[in-house]
């Protein structure tokens, strides 16, 4: 055995000496020499040899390596080190492992072995055996990269997958003898002292803090409990490391903390874990015991967030990284980082964005913020500081901050509104400040930025439901018109906020503003807001109804009564119940309502039990009027309650009682009947009952209306022989003709519909509807007749008395108009659902009215009234217009024949009610027959100018809606004239101009605020004076109605509005094209003579003009042409990777280039404008002036590029802009010594100009133009001078678009 042994000495010793000599011999050659390495035989003997652990063995091998000349225990060294350089990943770890083992061994001599050469190539080969052989040297950077991508998406199997290709590569990599190597560090690490190695000791820190990251995509044997015993290694060593042997424990502690802070900053992966693991075990347990390292770790957190990214996925995992190791810290030090986080929320961009996060999530991990287990005042805690600086961030300078801060806020109240506690104390700290807040809230609301409007409306539904109270007015519409916002995640969220604070606070104010906001995104084009609205509804609606008719009334119960009816009616439904039911039957709620409930009743959501609870209401209230002995016809519903009803008895008709229905109809017919009946025309008076109730005959027919309608709902489950009587009733109530205007197609409805569910065929239906629409119509044009007779003979009459008539004939004569006016609403309602019926007869009568007292013979074919009763009858005349109307969409021969009558009437009309009317007429024939009404287009859009709103906005939004459903075409004089809208008298037209054309029209049709841009700026001014604009479109007085000509402020301001509306409308191409034109078409054309600028109106198209290309509007930002949606709700805005960033700064590089080019062609134009100008002293220079400073203040640097083809005009230009500039700098608020710079700066200009004028040939051939200067003292002529031939090659200048521009 011992001859074994020393023949392997003897191996190893020859092998040694064969190896340095080889390296002397190729010192003296090289003077940059590595050693040879060892070979890999020889480290196998020797690994054998210090495996047996036998100190005699050792020390013969010492003593034989000795007894050599020239070698000691030190000549080890360089063979082993340079093996460990070695690119073979098993020699490397071959000699790495005897290396540890050398130093191991028995009696060692462990100062000659340990040099700091040999321990950095030993770690060298530990890094080095576990990186990609593919990547070199620098694959561990690749691997952390590789880690961080991974995330949580990475299944094990790809872990596998990776691992396997990885080994093939890696020939003899061996996962058991890199455990070895890492296990005999840790023990080398109690023999050697690094104190006297800082170097190697930060070396060796590194090293281990990257194996975590190193290993893990390699196959390490053991699976997933083989890295986990590695990482537990090298949290041993690191461990170690931390003592006083080697080194300041505080300088180590930080070394370490340092290195171990990327794995702490990566994306989630078991490095990371492995990182925030033994911080939170090791280094804690360690901080309790040593001052030094709890002074390193404490100051870790704020190290960190010095070196946390800014995106947003990163930046959260550092901040929970860091919380989790405050989490463990103690309790003072876990204030002192919140006091620190506090004093950073003031600092930069970057460190006030992690603020807020941090603050969020102190607040809701670390205990008792608030001091409210301590008892100590609110004020006194850290927690009120750091809520304090929260809500300072949410007015943050940046929109990203502000936004997280209020979404931050929100969750802070959310997470303590669940401790009562905490929620007092919350409470009492907004409250405090509730001005401040409410302040806030208003602000952030209508902030620029959507994320932050977003992230406000969060908070405001948070602190809705942790106040409650009341809330304010401004916040409460700003919450509503939010509801309506472009974006879908405002809107979301708008309806969130908005309906909680309806579900806290049951006062009128918000119910209205819930009920006007919320029900119209029934119609949104977003399926999920649809849904969201229809939940609700039903929450917030049908349900609180349904509650409020299945309670146990307190006048049943009770003898408290209230001092009035109204109030004992309103104590009998709590919840604001009938507020709700009165605000639902509003006009701009109602139509919402219905499209709800078909939508809900389709879907089978509507429960019997809210058509069981109106029919409650309606009886209670019933019920307390007679408790209070009133008269039962001064009695009327809650308001809405039938209206519901009405609409929900559709999808409910088993729910409804037929013996309810049949009382009220009794009810409702014997006395609302008996009401005198007056026109819907004429002004309604009021009758004053006790209590201050009033009787009014319009909510008695209201109520039919509903009631009929109920009632045709539920017709099927009516019993046969009360069906019938009903149906006689209801035609006798008909031929009365005395009703209100509104119960009449309610009748007629009902009337058919109970005709067509009782009949037993189709056929035997239609007769019977036929048989009494046949009666009806016979009846009505006996009236009419009859009327027109009466009018005709009084009027004959009057030509001989002259004495006033009685106050009975007056009577008779207002009964007989009102008769004959619900006759002719009547013959309406009968065409509408009988289009087949004959109307010969009345179509002549029809006629007769609406052209009596006319001049012309043609239309006074048939012998009437020669007085006109548009003056004496003025209800007639204009229900007789309606009623042809509906005549002509039934017949479309009579459409072809009274169309151009009704254009006419349109023109003509004084009253606003039939032009009102009128206009829906034209957009129903639009419909019906397109073809004839097309041509009449630019007549109808003349209402948009109509003196009345009413008829305006009725105007806009009929034509909108023919628009978007392609009915008319956006051609002509269409476009041009909406415009108009934009700065319209009303705010509620021009909200729906900004509407179409922000949102509809940019989708529906994108080229058309391009194409009439420069049209658009000569209509507005009126201006003819064009030679390629002055065609006629439409009369004088057509183009003055749609143009907004003068140069007083208003006008200019209305006109810029307009311009800067279509701007926005438009694509980054665009943008650029339209300045082209507006320099090609308007300033050119200005210096060729085309454009009269003599002329008022062409001076305004000219000054328009330099007011568009100086507005920051036709300017391309950055963000613009990018999903605005996108744009908006990404408040990072930068989470889309590099390649979207390339292709954004490479647009934009494009962009940029392109405007460079245009304004070089356009300064030309410029400069031959304003020479024009100059020689007409036109004050329209100064206009030029502003726009070329405005237009070039961007490419100072470029100005000598861009005039480099002359460098006279060059100097001339920025001469001119100077002497501009002292004046727009003191409007702007400067100071005088900055208007004394400006003025220098020119002056030093002229006199470099004068120089260079003094280089021309002689005065003699010189002219002497006259410019103004900045002085105006001697020496102009001097100054003054211009060479000729620079002033003739301003005349020379060759336009942007000529070809030859640049030769």
């Amino acid at each position: 055995m011992e001859e074994e042994e020393d023949a392997t000495i003897s191996r190893i010793i020859a092998d040694l000496e064969e190896t340095l000599t080889n390296s002397s011999s190729n010192s003296n050659h090289n003077h940059h020499h590595q050693a040879a390495p060892i070979s890999h035989s020889t480290l196998t003997d020797l690994q054998s040899l210090l495996d047996a652990n036998d100190p005699d063995i050792v020390f013969r091998f010492f003593d034989n390596l000795s007894s050599k000349k020239k070698f000691s225990a030190s000549s080890l060294v360089p063979p082993i080190s340079s093996a460990m350089d070695s690119t073979t990943t098993n020699l490397s770890l071959s000699a790495s492992k005897v290396y540890l083992s050398l130093l191991l061994s028995p009696n060692s001599p462990v100062f000659t072995l340990f040099t700091p050469v040999a321990f950095l190539s030993l770690l060298r080969s530990i890094r080095r055996s576990l990186k990609n052989p593919q990547q070199g040297s620098s694959g561990g950077s690749n691997l952390l990269v590789r880690c961080k991508k991974k995330g949580r998406a990475r299944g094990r199997k790809n872990i596998e997958r990776e691992s396997d290709g990885f080994n093939n590569d890696v020939s003899g990599f061996d996962a058991k003898m890199f455990f070895l190597v890492m296990k005999k560090l840790e023990s080398v690490m109690g023999l050697i002292h690094l104190n006297r190695f800082p170097d190697s000791l930060k070396s060796l820190i590194q090293t281990v803090t990257e194996i975590p990251v190193l290993s893990l995509s390699l196959e390490l044997g053991g699976g997933l409990g083989s890295y986990g015993n590695l990482i537990d290694l090298c949290g041993r060593i690191l461990s170690k490391l931390m003592r006083s042997e080697h080194g300041s424990v505080e300088s180590t502690a930080a070394e370490v903390l340092k290195s171990l802070t990327p794995l702490i900053l990566m994306g989630k992966c078991q490095a990371r874990t492995f990182a925030l693991g033994f911080l939170s075990n090791q280094m804690m347990g360690m901080a309790k015991e040593s001052e030094e390292i709890k002074k390193a770790v404490v100051n870790l957190p704020k190290y960190l967030v010095n070196k946390a990214p800014e995106k947003a996925e990163p930046r959260g995992l550092a901040v929970e990284a860091i919380m989790e190791i405050v989490k463990a810290m103690e309790v003072e030090d876990q204030i002192g980082f919140a006091e620190y986080t506090v004093k950073m929320s003031r600092g930069k961009a970057n460190l006030r964005l992690i603020a807020v996060d941090l603050i969020l999530t102190i607040m809701m991990l670390l205990r008792d913020p608030l001091g409210v287990d301590l008892d100590v005042e609110v004020e006194n805690s850290w927690g009120f500081s750091c809520l304090e600086a929260l809500i300072q961030r949410c007015s943050d300078s940046s929109a990203v901050i502000r936004a997280r801060a209020l979404s931050n806020l929100a969750q802070l109240v959310g997470f303590f509104s669940n401790d009562d506690r905490t929620t007092r104390v919350l409470k009492q700290v907004i409250e405090s400040e509730e001005g401040e807040m409410n302040d806030l809230l208003r602000k952030r609301c209508t902030d620029e930025k959507a994320a932050v409007r977003k992230a406000a409306l969060l908070l405001i539904t948070k602190v809705t439901s942790l106040l409650g109270g009341s809330i304010d007015k401004f916040i409460l519409k700003t919450m509503g018109m939010s509801c309506s916002d472009p974006l879908v995640s405002i809107r979301k969220a708008a309806i969130t906020a908005l309906s909680e604070a309806s579900r806290k606070f049951s006062d009128h104010s918000v119910t209205t503003e819930w009920l006007h906001s919320v029900p119209p995104l029934i119609t949104d084009n977003e399926s999920s807001l649809q849904e969201e609205c229809e939940n609700l509804f039903l929450e917030l609606v049908l349900d609180r109804v349904s509650r409020a008719g299945s309670t146990d009334h307190p006048h049943h119960n009770s003898k408290v009564k209230a001092k009035s009816i109204v109030g004992d009616i309103e104590l009998a439904f709590p919840e604001g119940v009938l507020g709700l039911l009165k605000e639902i039957c509003n006009g701009e709620v109602s139509p919402w309502m219905k499209k709800i409930c078909t939508s809900l009743g389709k879907k089978k959501r509507l429960k019997p039990k809210i058509a069981v609870a109106l029919q409650d209401i309606i009886r209670s209230s019933e019920s307390i009027w007679l408790s209070h002995s009133m008269p039962i016809e001064k009695w009327t519903a809650p308001p809405g309650a039938w209206f519901l009803l009405s609409e929900v008895s559709a999808y409910l008709p088993k729910a409804v009682e037929w013996e309810f229905l049949h009382h009220h109809w009794r009810l409702l017919d014997k006395y609302g009947a008996g009401v005198e009946f007056k026109s819907s025309f004429a002004p309604e008076e009021e009758h004053g009952g006790e209590d201050g109730i009033e009787s009014n005959s319009v909510s008695w027919a209201g109520d039919r209306v509903f009631l009929l309608q109920t009632i045709s709902n539920v017709s099927v489950e009516l019993p046969p022989e009360p069906a019938a009587d009903l149906a006689h009733n209801l035609l006798k109530r008909v031929e009365g003709f005395d009703m209100h205007p509104t119960e009449v197609n309610a009748h007629v409805k009902a009337l058919r519909t109970l005709c067509k569910r009782k009949a037993t065929n189709p056929e035997e239906a239609d007769m019977l509807v036929l048989k009494w629409i046949h009666q009806l119509l016979s009846k009505a044009s006996q009236i009419l007749e009859k009327y027109i007779s009466e009018v005709s003979l009084a009027n004959k009459d009057s030509n001989f008395f002259t004495p006033p008539r009685s106050t009975r004939k007056g009577k008779k004569a207002a009964k007989s108009l009102s008769e004959a006016v619900t006759a002719a609403y009547t013959i309406g309602s009968l065409v509408i659902i009988c289009p087949t019926a004959d109307m010969n007869s009345i179509t002549s009568l029809l006629h007769t009215i609406i052209t009596s007292g006319n001049s012309d013979p043609k239309l006074n074919k048939l012998p009437g009234p020669t007085v006109s009763l548009k003056q004496t009858a003025p209800s007639l005349y204009i229900q007789a217009w309606l009623t042809m109307g509906k005549l002509c969409l039934a017949d479309d021969n009579l459409a072809k024949r009274y169309i151009p009558l009704f254009v006419q009437e349109l023109q003509k009309s004084d009253s606003a009610a039939l032009r009102n009317n009128l206009v829906v007429m034209m957009a129903d024939f639009c419909v019906r027959y397109t073809a004839l009404v097309d041509c009449y287009i630019p007549k109808i859009t003349l209402c948009l100018r109509d003196p009345c709103e009413l008829v305006r906005r009725q105007t806009f939004i009929l034509l909108s809606r023919l628009l978007q459903r392609d009915y008319v075409k956006w051609r002509g004089v269409l476009f041009l004239r909406f415009l108009l809208s934009l700065v319209d008298e009303s705010v509620k037209i021009r909200h729906l101009a900004d509407f179409l054309f922000g949102n509809i029209l940019k989708a529906k049709a994108p080229l058309l605020a391009y194409n009439s841009f420069v049209e658009a700026i000569f209509v507005l001014n009126n201006c003819h004076t064009h030679t390629g604009h002055n065609e006629s479109k439409g009369s004088q007085t057509e183009r003055q109605l749609f143009s907004i000509r003068g140069n007083d402020e208003n006008s200019r301001s209305k006109r810029m509005h307009i311009y800067v509306s279509l701007l926005k409308q438009m694509a980054p191409e665009h943008l650029l094209a339209t300045f082209a034109k507006l320099c090609a078409e308007i300033l050119a054309a200005a210096s060729d003579g085309m454009l009269n600028i003599e002329d008022v109106s062409g001076q305004s198209v000219l000054q328009d003009t330099f007011r568009i290309l100086a507005s920051k509007e036709i300017r391309i930002s950055p963000s613009r042409g990018s999903s605005s949606d996108a744009a908006e709700i990404d408040e990072e805005g930068g989470g889309s990777g590099s390649a979207g960033d390339s292709v954004a700064a490479k647009g934009r590089a494009i962009t940029q280039a392109v405007r460079k080019g245009l304004i070089q062609n356009t300064i030309p134009i410029f400069i031959e404008l304003k020479r024009l100008l100059e020689s007409k002293n036109s004050p329209l220079i100064g206009s030029l002036m502003e726009c070329l400073r405005n237009l070039l203040k961007d490419y100072k640097n470029e100005i000598d590029e861009i005039l480099i083809a002359d460098k006279q005009l060059q100097k001339e230009l920025i001469y001119d802009m100077q002497k501009y500039e002292p004046t727009s700098t003191s409007a702007a608020g400067a100071g005088p010594s900055t208007a004394a710079v400006a003025t220098a700066n020119a002056a030093a200009v002229a006199r470099s100009v004068l120089k260079e004028v003094n280089r021309t040939p002689p005065l003699s051939s010189m002219s002497v133009p006259k410019l103004k200067t900045t002085q105006g003292g001697g020496g102009g002529s001097s100054r003054n001078d211009r060479p000729l031939h620079v002033l003739e090659s301003l005349r020379s200048r060759k336009f942007f678009n000529s070809d030859d521009e640049n030769e």
